[in-house]
This record gives structure tokens, sequence and C-alpha cells, in this order.
């Protein structure tokens, strides 16, 4: 998807949206569209993580966070970062901040 091309909702030159209030499921469900995925219930987990985390504290978790709060949550151990790439393979921070309207993670090139 190009920046700009969700009809009224604004992105930044990476395909971020502007603005956080902006997001809704079918915004998530039309950026993965684009991308050529179907968002599953084990993407709804991460992207309501990513959203949860980022109002707590006003920044995409690091990876290593992420894990564990997934692992928490989901009471699953094993759980690790390759599985979070099997569902973005674009990379977890930038494509699962993408679906859930975050803007592009300090830790992103």
């Amino acid at each position: 998807m190009k920046p700009g091309e969700m009809g009224t909702v604004a992105l930044d030159s990476h395909g971020h949206l502007r603005h956080f209030e902006a997001w809704s499921p079918s915004v998530a469900e039309d950026m993965a569209r684009a991308d050529g995925l179907a968002l599953s219930d084990a993407h709804w987990q991460v992207i309501e993580i990513l959203r949860a985390y980022y109002e707590a504290y006003e920044i995409a978790p690091p990876m290593r966070a992420l894990v564990k709060i997934l692992r928490e949550q989901l009471g699953d151990s094993t759980l690790g970062s390759r599985e979070l790439y099997r569902l973005f393979p674009d990379g977890p921070a930038k494509q699962g901040c993408r679906y859930a309207g975050l803007p592009k993670p300090v830790s992103c090139i």
C-alpha cells in the first residue's frame, strides 16, 4: 500500500497512521489485505497487545517486551519472535505496529 492510499485515513511516508485515534479494525484489515494477508485470531491478539502497550506507555513495545507479554497473557512459555515473524513477515515491529495503528517504532530503520 502506498502512503496516503487509505481513503480518508492519513498515513505517513512509511504507511503508518498519522493519528492513533483514526484506527479501526477495518483499517487494520484493509492494510493487511493490501499486503496480501488475512488477519487471524493470533494477529488480533498481537494487535490488541501492541495497542494496549502504546496506550499505557506512548511507545511501541520492544520485541523482548512484546514476547514477554504474549507469553504471560497466553500462558505459553514457548512463544517467541519466530512465531511473531510468521504472523508478520515484514517484521512484528514494522508490520504489526502499522496494523495496530501505531507510529513507526523508534527501533525500525
